[in-house]
């Protein structure tokens, strides 16, 4: 008789986490309201727009193919609506919520450049993405973290480029030694030229 006690380990490599899950919910029917509010303001707009028949000349024409957006909580489903116009003028929707072709959120792009600058190397950096945000970490790999980098180093030399001269600067330039003496609330810190303090 054999006996196998070797237990497989599926799904090992991902943490489930039910009020991330319910978070990450919650954070797709928001959107999908506040994307059909704006759909309405929209619709509101055109009401006045009517055919020959009388019926809306600006009408619901379905959703467009709907797309991961990478967040804090992960990725979220978001499903952007379509209009149609049936009186012959042009006319489109696009949520100010939820441009078209974003991916990510600013607060994770912005959280790129800090761990980078913290040290976290552009091959670690998907690693780290997936422990922050999940297993789905798309779209953020090392080659978009040395496509940042490059717009970093641009706008850096942009600004190094910039003249000064074009404008009137206050500035108050202070400098100071912390004593190695300990005071009960604060340190004790010499200024230079101006005493004690």
């Amino acid at each position: 008789m054999e006996k196998n006690n070797v237990i497989e380990l599926a799904g090992r490599d991902t943490i489930v986490d039910p009020l991330t899950d319910l978070l990450r919910t919650g954070a797709e029917k928001l959107i999908y309201q506040a994307v059909e509010a704006e759909l309405q303001d929209l619709l509101m707009q055109h009401s006045e727009h009517r055919t020959e028949a009388g019926n809306a000349g600006v009408v619901r024409n379905g959703f467009l193919p709907a797309r991961q957006l990478q967040t804090n909580l992960g990725p979220v489903t978001v499903r952007i609506p379509k209009v149609r116009s049936k009186t012959g003028e042009p006319v489109t929707f696009q949520s100010v919520l939820v441009p078209p072709y974003v991916r990510k959120t600013k607060t994770l792009e912005a959280a790129l450049p800090w761990l980078y600058l913290k040290g976290i190397s552009s091959g670690e950096m998907n690693a780290a993405l997936k422990v922050l945000v999940g297993q789905q970490a798309q779209g953020l790999s090392a080659s978009t973290v040395s496509r940042l980098k490059q717009v970093w180093a641009d706008e850096y030399h942009c600004w190094c480029e910039q003249r000064l001269d074009k404008d009137r600067w206050v500035y108050i330039w202070a400098d100071g030694v912390y004593s190695g003496l300990r005071a009960e609330q604060a340190q004790v810190m010499c200024l230079g030229g101006d005493g004690c303090e």
